[in-house]
């Protein structure tokens, strides 16, 4: 197994980045082609979502297979190699095999446990079938994964760890509070048809909305999803369709709106925001303030440097002590040694005195506390980070927009509109990061290991199997031979003896063989063990055109493209 993963998510790169990289259809069906018509690959698969786009393929050299897959990611997305290759990440064999099962378990998610992205799994492995760019590595590995991450959703608490991107999108929107109570009521625009609209649009009807918009390009799949959101038993929700060119129209009557198209442009620009809001409030739609710094004592303006001082003084923020923390942040413990006896020296002492800033008594404790820490780590700790600024209260939102799509649909400019609030794929990224973790995740990890080592030790022992066989088929043309060599020496045998003696000589073949085939396999599928079919082919002279040959036999058999699971 020569599994390798390149590529590059929320974790990685910055949503600016992953905005410019992201893979269309046609991009993604074009980028497998590509890959598979590659000298180092036979294999290919795609997985692109929201927040990631990562290339597997089964590949005969290490880093021949990282160059090129690299390189076909920057030529598909777009975005230049070398911009592109500070964010690539790289996974090779059980440490490939490894992300994908926790990606399937939602680990590596910006939401932690949540269960879209087995639905995203299971696309890719059909797309990579259709094209048939998976063969046996790439359907095996994907079809593992779709089970491992039903196990850890089954097995453990995972689903209360996180949630879907809607559901956490939403909870942003509604600024921490009860979901239910925000959405009760609200006239909610859903633009696009996909998978991810339709999740928002049952999210917001099974969250009270009254009613349900559905703007998309093709307007039968707009129709369809209004139909199944009213004639849902779970929600009592009005829903309609309307063409995209209604959605400036109809975001003038929202009080929500959920964006998440496949367009490579913007849907709604800050101007149209701006008239929608304009009309819905009849008051004209300002920008919003900037925040200002809190007042500040006036300080004084930061001292000159002084002979025979270590330091840079008129480096040093005003408003601190040049004595105390600003001016020995960062420094090393020989340097301040160098300041501590240069201000024992007590020049520096009066001047301060003088200037009415604190003496060397007001800092003791403080520079005490310093000393110690660089005697224990050898530096000095960096400036405290600046006091928190007064920011200007936002008025209350009119109109809601929660952007999924990547690239965005919604112009970054309307974070900055008063009366709106703008949630995207950005923005739920800086807030996940301190989402808390539940205490299952540590047991899906352990499953996510466990199953890691099962499938290594699978591929291994598969990758046996076919030396093995054709041990085993080399062995009873052996037999056969010796039968028909038999038959000639002795023509007059009856069938009753020519069958004992037939039966003789297989069972004592297959007595031989049995414990060293056992004993290989299981050799095998431990770390390590890929050479232990080389050693087999070499003892035994079996060449690789007959080891190869079986190969080929048993995918013809078995077929080369299975369905997804």
């Amino acid at each position: 197994m020569s599994l390798l993963v390149v590529g590059l998510s929320h974790r990685s790169a910055p949503v600016s980045v992953l905005e410019r990289a992201s893979l269309s259809p046609d991009a993604q069906v074009k980028l497998l082609q590509d890959t598979v018509a590659a000298e180092p690959a036979a294999e290919a698969g795609v997985l692109a979502t929201c927040n990631r786009i990562e290339l597997y393929a089964d590949v005969d050299k290490f880093h021949a297979g990282v160059a090129e897959l690299s390189t076909l990611l920057a030529q598909h997305s777009g975005v230049g190699l070398d911009e592109l290759t500070p964010h690539l990440y790289v996974h090779y064999e059980d440490r490939a095999v490894h992300h994908l099962f926790s990606v399937a378990c939602g680990l590596d998610s910006m939401v932690v446990g949540e269960g879209q992205i087995l639905g995203q799994i299971k696309d890719a492995l059909a797309r990579a079938q259709e094209l048939h760019t998976a063969g046996r590595l790439l359907n095996d590995l994907f079809q593992q994964a779709l089970r491992v991450g039903k196990r850890a959703h089954s097995e453990t608490g995972i689903d209360r760890a996180g949630q879907s991107l809607v559901t956490f999108g939403l909870e942003q929107l509604a600024a921490g509070g009860d979901v239910r109570s925000w959405a009760r009521g609200k006239k909610a625009l859903v633009i696009g048809a996909g998978s991810m609209s339709s999740l928002a649009a049952a999210t917001l009807a099974r969250s009270g909305v009254a009613e349900v918009v559905v703007a998309n390009r093709t307007f039968e799949r707009a129709e369809r999803l209004a139909r199944i959101l009213t004639e849902g038993d779970d929600t009592a929700v009005t829903a309609r369709a309307v063409p995209m060119d209604a959605v400036a129209d109809e975001l003038t009557r929202a009080d929500v709106a959920v964006s998440c198209t496949g367009a490579t442009g913007l849907v709604l620009g800050v101007d149209t925001v701006v008239a929608a809001v304009e009309d819905r409030t009849g008051e004209r739609v300002a920008l919003a303030e900037a925040p200002r710094p809190a007042a500040v004592p006036e300080q004084s303006p930061a001292p000159a440097a002084e002979e025979g001082c270590p330091l840079d003084l008129t480096a040093v923020p005003t408003g601190f002590s040049v004595l105390g923390e600003a001016a020995v942040a960062g420094l090393d413990a020989a340097a301040l040694e160098q300041h501590a006896a240069w201000v024992a020296g007590g020049t520096a002492v009066d001047r301060a005195r003088e200037a009415g800033r604190p003496g060397p008594e007001d800092d003791a404790e403080l520079i005490a506390a310093l000393a110690a820490t660089a005697a224990r780590t050898g530096r000095v700790p960096e400036l405290r980070r600046p006091e928190p600024v007064a920011g200007v209260p936002r008025p209350r939102p009119a109109l809601f927009l929660l952007d999924l799509a990547m690239p965005r649909d919604i112009d970054a400019a309307v974070h900055q509109l008063a009366g709106v609030r703008l949630v995207d794929i950005e923005s739920l990224a800086e807030a996940s990061a301190d989402a808390p973790m539940a205490a299952d995740v540590d047991q899906v990890r352990r499953i996510v290991a466990d199953e890691v080592a099962a499938f290594g030790a699978a591929q291994r022992a598969a990758h046996i199997t076919p030396t093995v066989v054709a041990l085993r088929s080399m062995a009873a043309e052996v037999v056969a031979g010796e039968l028909a060599r038999l038959e000639g020496r002795l023509p007059g045998l009856d069938d009753k003896h020519r069958a004992e003696i037939t039966q003789t000589v297989r069972r004592v073949v297959d007595k031989l063989l049995h414990a060293p085939t056992v004993r290989v396999k299981q050799l095998a599928a431990e770390p390590g063990g890929a050479g232990y079919a080389d050693a087999l082919r070499t003892l035994f002279d079996l060449g690789p055109e007959t080891v190869a040959s079986v190969s080929r036999a048993g995918n013809s058999t078995t077929g080369e493209n299975r369905g997804p699971a």
